[in-house]
């Protein structure tokens, strides 16, 4: 079965085009956000690493070395199985410092632009190889389908239409943080065809060729020899080579470093990968021995490399070989695609951005523009340097071994990234002049033969007489001496030379969590100035744009910034020009334009909470002494949040350093909002009272009285110097601890204020019976003249009225008297009480008040409604009840008091239509001190006695309450056990 070029260039195309628009789908938000954030998706992304050496090629290569070919999955697994100790240190620098690509994050580690340099030169150079093989696999694919010679227009025409998807792909816009979600949507969905195509190949081989697993097991045992091929290479050949190789390429290849670090958007992910990934490799590989061994039962017209086209073009049906040309063109185009990006963007931020920018850049120049053209410009270029290198290779080459030339280049990072991450002695001149030195070997036993053969160059230099290398194992000996050379010249350079001050900060960010804060405080002053001298290079619209990214990033607020924070704003801003023109550029723009004051170090208050941030989010990765030492810190920490006075550190500068929840709970201040401004900042009245504080010589102040609204509190405060040396006493600032004694001081206002009435009341009782006396003796001189029988009927009427006057003081007197002796309930003073014959008690000396006279109580009570207790404690219940309510109520008004039996209880309900009780204090209205009237009107604690009182006499009481239409309290009292078992109900209405 045969196709036509012009058939197999649509559906190229079109799959492309189905790329393109997956991508455009998910940035659009046509697809779901968790779609390009799922974990699955992150895995999937990172299968652009089986390209088309993976998908052709290592069936070739099986061939060749048999089970060696699993060398180049197996050193993956190893790497991500060190996701731990290897993978995620990477990431979080890249996404700390916002580095895109392995030569900002070595020019960022040795502080070189020459680094960047060589690792962009070395890079590219090693990878267009790679991309050669990629155009190689995809022509020579179409031969095989097409069985015709295919013409370089074709090449030409690949090249074309992948350079235009790369830009569409990703230098569509400019972003200095190169996340392209779309991007590692469609690349996902790309390993996924692969997949797919790879398996359903395997299938046919297995199926449509053997015709099932008995078929194959029976070729086998007829063709011994093909499993043996497979078994002896691995006995031979270059296993520990290989496995080295693969291990460095899982994450040092430009696709790999670009899709696992750089568009990484949940740094989570990785830790699903680290197992994943494996997984997906070993299904993508369970397909090529069967692959392998059809190829060898149908023996297609076709080279080893392309037996997974050729079995399935005996198949008879247009289907399958469409499905696997398609997994062809997708691992080759997003090879392509990806790689060019990211030797796009390092070409640009260390080849072209150093020659052109500031002083010869125009600030007047839209630098996004110009950035996203020169990335169009570049990957263009790459393209066309690949299609040059397809050009001048012989086709003889394997694709695996082009494969392979481009991972021993890329092995060459390996030194550098072990000095990287765990050497802080490691120097730029050791880095540099080890991977000149591997460099050359690399290309002296690689590179050179490669150009060699394609006639490019002519030379009588023999790389295999001076390094040992032989046809069955070509890779061994380059790779050998490569590193050997190059680690030994990185370890001896590096410890013949010092790193500079800036080298060893940054190795101490780059090998374990750096806590040092910003190193000072910007001259400029304010958001403008910050923005109107970054313009003088970036240009006013980029210059506004970058910083208000940074504060969005910081969480800042423009209006409630912070001198503090202008550091850390400074900060961000160089890691967020970073993504964009590479660390070194972007830290020349912010040394140049945003200058720090000099011989300072930042305030002790932003230090504090910088390293407190810090410590926070290394939490996780602290061990042994330092984690214990972090336990330690984070115990007394919460020792002193939790405190219940309050405490507040300062800074010499009187900038707060620390705000513990007490301090939050008395002066509604957030801790988050007090940290990190001065203490002459904070709101009254807490900025005069603890700055006057920190003015006097006094270390303590015992009962401050503050206004604070309406309210007026009162505190202690003291103070004490914290002394981090003995040469600066006081360098540490001042530590200000708040003692609130405001309700102590009410409480003893209260109980001042208590003992008076109760010795106003016994007063009023010793009166009540010397009143007793003379009414007694008015009594019965009254009588006596009563008794007389010769008085008219008008001096009779007079002398009854005397006798009731009589009476009704001696009620009042025997009242007050019964309300002046209170005491707590026991078994002695509890009795049968009359709950009707209280509520008229309490009533009748409520009425003695003022307000209490100009009001009408209406009581509707129920007689013989007896309860277990004591007398005088429910009258004084009953008394306060009233009095709140004659105090919320209106002259004129009327209060309701209505009783009712229940079952075993009696109800008694009290109605005012007074001002009410806001909703805010209803759930704390039987707390002491809550009070709704004015201050010296009322103590707060007349329904916290009520409440008490219904508690010692196994009651309840509930309050409902509506502002300005009134208040009502409901109380349950058991009836007493005889009561309770009869059924009385004789209401009646009186008018009092």
């Amino acid at each position: 079965m045969n196709f036509e070029l012009w058939q197999l260039f649509l559906i190229g195309v079109g799959y492309l085009l189905l790329l393109f628009l997956i991508a455009y789908a998910t940035e659009r938000g046509l697809l779901p956000e968790r779609l390009a954030r799922h974990p699955i998706t992150y895995v999937l992304s990172l299968g652009v690493y089986a390209t088309s050496w993976t998908y052709y090629g290592s069936v070739g290569f099986a061939q060749q070395q048999g089970y060696n070919f699993l060398t180049i999955y197996l050193g993956v697994t190893l790497a991500f199985l060190l996701t731990p100790v290897l993978l995620k240190p990477i990431l979080k620098l890249c996404h700390e410092y916002q580095l895109s690509s392995l030569a900002d994050l070595f020019a960022f580690r040795y502080q070189s632009q020459l680094a960047g340099v060589l690792v962009t030169l070395f890079m590219l150079t090693g990878t267009l190889p790679y991309i050669a093989l990629q155009i190689r696999a995809v022509t020579e694919s179409l031969q095989v389908m097409t069985l015709e010679s295919t013409p370089i227009l074709l090449a030409v025409g690949f090249c074309i239409t992948i350079t235009l998807f790369a830009i569409l792909f990703g230098a569509r816009h400019i972003t200095s943080r190169e996340k392209h979600e779309g991007l590692v949507v469609a690349i996902a969905f790309e390993s996924l065809i692969k997949l797919t195509a790879l398996m359903l190949v395997g299938l046919y081989a297995v199926f449509g060729v053997f015709g099932g697993l008995g078929g194959l097991e029976a070729w086998l045992e007829q063709h011994p020899q093909a499993v043996a091929a497979l078994y002896q290479p691995v006995r031979e050949g270059p296993w520990t080579t290989l496995l080295l190789l693969a291990f460095a390429a899982a994450f040092l290849l430009p696709r790999q470093f670009h899709m696992a670090f750089t568009e990484n958007i949940e740094p989570a992910t990785l830790s699903t990968a680290s197992w994943a990934f494996p997984l997906f490799l070993l299904l993508l590989n369970l397909a090529i021995p069967p692959i392998l061994w059809a190829g060898s039962a149908v023996s297609p017209d076709t080279p080893a490399d392309f037996y997974a086209l050729g079995i399935t073009m005996e198949s008879g049906s247009p289907l399958l070989p469409v499905l696997t040309f398609i997994g062809g063109i997708s691992a080759a185009s997003a090879m392509i695609i990806v790689t060019t990006l990211a030797l796009a963007a390092m070409c640009m931020n260390h080849l072209v951005l150093p020659a052109s920018f500031p002083p010869r850049l125009n600030p007047q120049t839209d630098i996004y523009r110009w950035l996203l053209w020169g990335r169009r410009v570049l990957i263009a270029l790459i393209i066309l340097a690949g299609f040059g290198f397809y050009m001048l290779l012989e086709h003889n080459q394997g694709l695996v071994q082009l494969g392979l030339i481009s991972f021993i280049a890329v092995a060459q990072f390996l030194p550098g990234i072990i000095g990287l991450l765990y050497w802080r002695r490691a120097t730029r001149a050791g880095f540099i002049v080890g991977l000149l030195g591997g460099g050359s070997v690399w290309g002296y036993a690689l590179l050179l033969p490669l150009l060699d053969s394609s006639g490019l160059i002519r030379s009588s230099l023999n790389p295999s007489a001076l390094i040992a290398t032989s046809p069955a194992d070509p890779w061994s000996g380059p790779t050998l001496w490569s590193l050997s050379i190059n680690a030994l010249l990185f370890v001896g350079v590096s410890l013949l030379t010092r790193p500079s001050n800036k080298e060893q900060e940054v190795a101490e960010a780059c090998c374990k969590d750096s806590l040092a804060p910003p190193a000072g405080l910007l001259v400029a002053g304010s958001i403008q100035q910050v923005q109107e001298q970054l313009a003088q290079i970036t240009g006013s619209e980029m210059a506004q744009h970058e910083v208000n990214r940074a504060l969005t990033d910081l969480g800042l607020i423009h209006t409630e910034l912070r001198k503090s924070d202008l550091g850390r704003l400074r900060q961000r801003i160089e890691r967020n020009l970073s993504g964009l023109v590479g660390p070194l550029l972007a830290r020349m723009i912010v040394d140049d334009r945003l200058q720090l004051e000099p011989h300072t170090r930042s305030a002790l208050a932003d230090s504090v909470r910088y390293i407190e941030q810090r410590l926070e989010e290394s939490q996780t990765q602290l061990r042994g002494l330092a984690a214990e030492l972090d336990g330690l810190r984070r115990y007394h920490r919460q020792v002193l949040h939790d405190l219940p006075m309050g405490v507040c550190s300062v800074a010499p500068d009187l900038d707060i350093i620390n705000w513990n929840s007490a301090m939050t709970t008395l002066s509604g201040i957030p801790t988050a909002r007090a940290v990190g401004i001065s203490l002459r900042a904070l709101p009254e009245p807490w900025a005069g009272l603890l700055d006057g504080f920190m003015q006097t010589s006094e270390q303590q102040l015992r009962n401050i009285k503050v206004r604070e609204g309406s309210k007026s509190r009162v505190f202690n405060l003291h103070k004490a110097a914290i002394d981090v040396s003995e040469d600066n006493p006081g360098e540490g600032g001042t530590v200000v601890l708040v003692e609130d004694l405001t309700d102590l001081h009410m409480l003893e206002t209260e109980l001042t204020h208590s003992e008076r009435l109760a010795s106003i009341g016994r007063l009023a009782a010793g009166v009540a019976h010397e009143i007793g006396n003379p009414v007694t003796g008015i009594a019965c001189l009254a009588q006596d003249l009563l008794a007389e029988t010769d008085k008219d009927a008008f001096h009779h009427n007079s002398l009854e009225q005397i006798l009731e006057q009589t009476r009704r003081i001696s009620d009042i007197v025997q009242s007050l008297v019964n309300f002046s002796h209170s005491g707590a309930v026991d078994e002695q003073q509890t009795r049968q009480v009359e709950l009707c014959r209280c509520i008229e008690e309490a009533i009748s000396l409520v009425q003695l008040s003022h307000a209490g006279k100009e009001l009408v109580f209406k009581l509707e009570c129920t007689d013989t409604l007896y309860v277990e207790g004591n007398s005088q404690r429910l009258t004084q219940v009953f008394v306060n009840l009233l009095s709140n309510a004659s105090d919320a109520s209106r002259a004129g008004d009327s209060i309701e008091i209505q009783t009712r039996r229940g079952d075993d209880f009696a109800q008694v309900r009290i109605s005012d239509h007074g001002h009410g009780i806001p909703e805010e204090l209803l759930p704390q209205i039987f707390e002491p001190f809550v009070t709704t009237k004015q201050p010296g009107e009322g103590t707060g604690l007349g329904l916290s006695v009520v409440y008490n009182i219904v508690q010692e006499h196994f009651g309840t009481i509930q309050v409902h309450s509506t502002v300005n239409e009134g208040t009502g309290f409901t109380l349950e009292l058991p009836l007493t056990r005889e009561e309770a078992a009869t059924a009385v109900n004789n209401p009646t209405l009186t008018s009092l």
